[in-house]
């Protein structure tokens, strides 16, 4: 039946699924909605019994929701006498003193099987002016309702209650057009999700007077321009990904303490990612993968001891490094996405205290020594990639971590890396497809240190030397390949004399 909203305290609406930190794109889950409405008891004067045998929906909003259906393709509405009173969900009311119901909320699209709000005619379906008669509205939701008509959103929604219309969802509507200025009139507007629709030109400066907003997702459009310099205090989620938006990550994100996550990725800005975001120390994840970033990657970020998930994977840092005791204060991280950054140096040893680790890609990148033995401790981690980069050395893992791992466990590409011979069980193991064995390679290393006697390799105390008769021959005739290869075999020798 149509939903009475109990009055006698503050309510959260929950219209959809529920805000997640979102992993990389393999296992992205949907979606952010929220609909927070905290004023529907201002409508009435003291605690109600719940539905009213005599409450009645105000004439003028039954006229007006039966419009605002019929708009959609529902014209079984006129049929009904009382639209509060009716049986279908995506309508919320709330009577008053005077046990009057007045409509709250109005929701339209199949979102699941059990989520049955109002289907739209997608061929037909357009947004009645009728829904300005509703003035104590709090939300309004719209999923998939245009697509066959593509429409601009209309401008009338910035007259939805500037001072108590909460939230504002029109998700994968088909939507074309700019974002109308007007919806900065919405001063009370906690959520605005304008996600997976097809609009264009810049984020309207309007929308900097939304201080209130909670959540703020406006994804896959294709919309350009700046992101604006939002400092919201109350702002929990910031989406912008997959569009086309310019410039820098503004600093004043810094200043929207209450951020949990922040998603930039797929666009294509520019610069260095700005200190400030070292402040939040609620945030649970940020995404600013695929687009133009410069390094270095700053130092304050390892000071958000709440992040869940870093994702900064193809934003071309060359030879931009790691400081090695960058992770130590990110314990909670899960997901860890760093992959074809161009980045350079060994790889953090702090990596592997990360206990909670379940997703690691540290793929094309170039990377150089070993992979840190403080790997093995990743004990939760469903997801390992170091391939394409320039590592040496036995991997570290053990036989039981490569077969949990199995596919998702990747090292090809690094043609100094080998397994050990003496790990019984590592037969069919798909990480080590292409993989030499350790021997194998201290032959090969061998073999390259040895040439028309001009080199002599000699090994004291453990420790591996390389002198050369002939290297200075080489230099001096402007030849650098000598030195190449002595770097290489030192690198070489320095693991396995260890072994």
């Amino acid at each position: 039946m149509a939903s009475v909203l109990p009055a006698w305290s503050s309510i959260m609406v929950v219209v959809a699924l529920a805000v997640a930190v979102r992993p990389p794109p393999c296992c992205r889950a949907e979606f952010t909605v929220v609909v927070p409405d905290t004023s529907a008891a201002a409508l009435v004067d003291a605690p109600q019994p719940g539905f009213s045998d005599r409450a009645r929906t105000d004439p003028a909003e039954q006229r007006a929701v039966q419009e605002v259906m019929a708009a959609t393709g529902n014209g079984w509405a006129w049929g009904i006498p009382d639209v509060c009173r009716g049986r279908w969900h995506g309508i919320e009311c709330v009577p008053d003193r005077h046990d009057v119901y007045h409509v709250v909320s109005l929701a339209f699209g199949a979102l699941s099987d059990d989520t049955a709000f109002p289907a739209c005619d997608a061929a037909t379906a357009t947004l009645s002016p009728a829904v300005l008669a509703l003035p104590h509205l709090r939300s309004l939701f719209f999923y998939r309702c245009f697509t066959g008509n593509p429409q601009p959103i209309a401008a009338l929604l910035g007259r939805l209650g500037p001072a108590s219309f909460r939230s504002l969802v029109l998700r994968q509507n088909g939507h074309v057009g700019p974002i109308p200025a007007e919806l900065g009139n919405l001063r009370a507007l906690r959520v605005l999700d304008l996600h997976g629709n097809q609009l264009a030109a810049a984020i309207p400066p309007t929308l900097q007077s939304l201080t209130h907003l909670r959540m703020l997702d406006l994804s896959y459009n294709r919309l350009a321009g700046p992101v604006p310099r939002f400092d919201f205090q109350r702002l929990s989620i910031l989406d912008l990904s997959h569009n086309a938006l310019q410039g820098g990550v503004p600093w004043s994100l810094g200043q929207c303490r209450s951020l949990l996550k922040i998603d930039l990725s797929q666009n294509r800005l520019t610069g260095t990612i700005p200190d400030a975001l070292g402040e939040l120390s609620e945030l649970m994840l940020l995404d600013l993968s695929h687009n133009a970033l410069s390094g270095p990657i700053p130092a304050a970020l390892s000071l958000l001891a709440s992040l869940r998930s870093l994702i900064l994977s193809d934003n071309r840092m060359q030879f931009t490094t790691v400081p090695d005791g960058f992770f130590t204060g990110l314990k909670a991280l899960t997901t860890l996405v760093l992959s074809g950054m161009g980045l350079a140096g060994t790889i953090p040893e702090s990596i592997g205290e990360l206990g909670k680790l379940r997703v690691l890609r540290l793929d094309n990148n170039q990377f150089t020594g070993v992979i840190p033995a403080s790997f093995r401790r990743l004990e939760r981690a469903s997801e390992l990639r170091v391939d394409g980069n320039r590592l040496v050395g036995p991997i570290p893992f053990g036989k039981e971590m490569m077969w949990r791992l199995g596919k998702k466990l990747r090292v090809g590409g690094n043609e100094g890396l080998c397994y050990d011979t003496k790990q019984e069980g590592l037969e069919g193991v798909v990480a080590l497809a292409g993989v030499a064995d350790c021997d194998s390679v201290r032959s090969r290393t061998t073999q390259h240190l040895v040439w028309s006697n001009s080199t002599v390799v000699s090994r004291s105390g453990g420790v591996a030397t390389v002198t050369s008769s002939g290297a200075s021959v080489s230099r001096n005739a402007g030849g650098t390949r000598v030195e190449t290869w002595l770097a290489f075999g030192c690198l070489h020798l320095a693991w396995f004399v260890a072994l």
